[in-house]
């Protein structure tokens, strides 16, 4: 005997129902189908087309972003120049003919010499690295061992010839370097003096692409990129030769190894990392000092804080007055970021780009004035409970 409990049946559609509402059908024509396969083909095909031009121009994108700073750079000047009634183009030519001479005076006197310590400097790792094992070693009573970790750090002598040697691709990885380098300066340096001599015609330019009502806010943007950004960039990158040269000047006086490379190192870390970018920059210098002579860290150390103090109160002031000021934080998230995306020259051109980006909402954001209550409240020490009334001196329990 079945025990099982029934099925529970379905109930049937009446059967005055059409069969059109009981089923419904879903129809797809074969040309609808067709297209839609077309479509999603010629979908795929552009996409891998823009990935590949992407990939293909990315480095020259990025080329003419580099060439657009520094005719920003050099935009105050040239308009200068031009309000003493001189041609913008001849402007132009004179002030990037006084860089590259400037340029090329500094790599025929410092580039020998830049070059042999630098050479040096790499040679010297591995028994630099020794000597800070051994050190550790005696102070910490600890047994590391310098061979093991140059191995593992590949810094043996013959492995950095091999790295070297790979590096540079024998002659013709030299030759075809150095074409590519080449390439790529003249690259910028023709970006840099069209867009820096025709500045104002390519602003007009792409102005008059754009509605009547946007074209304002487009100059304005424009002008507020130029006169800002360009004025800090300016200004950044005299404080840093001014640093790099009285850095060089102390760490050649004091006997500091290498101190070409040490000192250039010190004064553009510090000008483009803020707030800590000067004691970066002296860490490294002071390391190689200490197994030279002790007491040169602590000349360095003082001669780091007495000219950090003369930047501040003499050269800053004086070179920044006009400039926009970055917020440190944001600065060194802008430095951090760049360096992500472009590498060491990424992490130089991220503040100029932030500081672009600040200068227009500096311009077009209202900021207004905190409550005098809140104002009050926060100057004291902090918010307490909104909601909670002060208990008045006269009340009692």
């Amino acid at each position: 005997m079945d025990t099982s409990s029934p099925k529970p049946e379905l109930p049937d559609a009446p059967d005055d129902q059409p069969i059109s509402e009981k089923v419904t059908l879903i129809g797809f024509h074969p040309r609808w189908l067709r297209r839609s396969l077309v479509l999603i083909f010629f979908g795929i095909v552009l996409f891998q087309l823009f990935m590949y031009s992407w990939e293909a121009l990315a480095h020259f994108a990025f080329l003419i972003l580099l060439a657009w700073l520094i005719a920003i750079s050099f935009d105050p000047i040239v308009t200068w120049l031009a309000a003493k009634g001189m041609r913008r183009g001849l402007a132009t030519s004179i002030v990037l003919g006084v860089v590259g001479l400037l340029a090329l005076a500094f790599i025929g006197i410092f580039g020998q010499l830049m070059v042999s310590q630098i050479t040096m400097l790499i040679q010297s790792l591995p028994d630099f690295i020794a000597q800070v094992i051994t050190w550790i070693n005696d102070v910490f009573k600890t047994k590391f061992d310098p061979t093991q970790l140059n191995e593992l750090l590949n810094l043996t002598p013959q492995q950095i010839a091999q790295w070297a040697q790979t590096w540079a691709g024998g002659f013709l990885g030299i030759v075809s370097g150095a074409f590519g380098f080449a390439f790529e300066l003249l690259t910028v340096v023709v970006f840099s003096f069209y867009l820096s001599a025709d500045s104002p015609r390519i602003k007009r330019t792409l102005a008059g692409w754009l509605p009547p009502d946007k074209q304002r806010v487009f100059i304005t943007v424009w002008d507020i990129s130029v006169k800002k950004a360009g004025g800090f960039v300016i200004s950044k990158l005299a404080l840093a030769t001014l640093s790099a040269f009285f850095h060089c000047i102390f760490f050649a006086a004091i006997g500091v190894p290498y101190w070409l490379p040490m000192g250039i190192f010190a004064g553009i870390v510090g000008q483009f990392i803020p707030t800590i970018g000067t004691y970066i920059g002296i860490i490294l210098p002071a390391i190689f000092a200490a197994f030279n002579d002790p007491l040169d860290v602590v000349w360095i150390v003082i001669f780091a804080t007495i000219y950090q103090q003369l930047e501040n109160y003499i050269f800053t002031p004086k070179i920044s007055h006009a400039t926009m000021n970055v917020h440190s934080g944001v600065a060194l998230a802008a430095v951090f970021i760049g360096a992500a995306f472009f590498g060491p020259i990424g992490a130089l051109i991220g503040i100029p780009l932030v500081a672009i980006v600040l200068a227009i909402i500096e311009t077009y954001v209202h900021r207004y004035e905190l409550a005098p209550d809140l104002a009050e409240r926060s100057a004291s020490g902090g918010f307490g409970d909104p909601q909670k009334k002060p208990k008045k001196s006269d009340e009692s329990a």
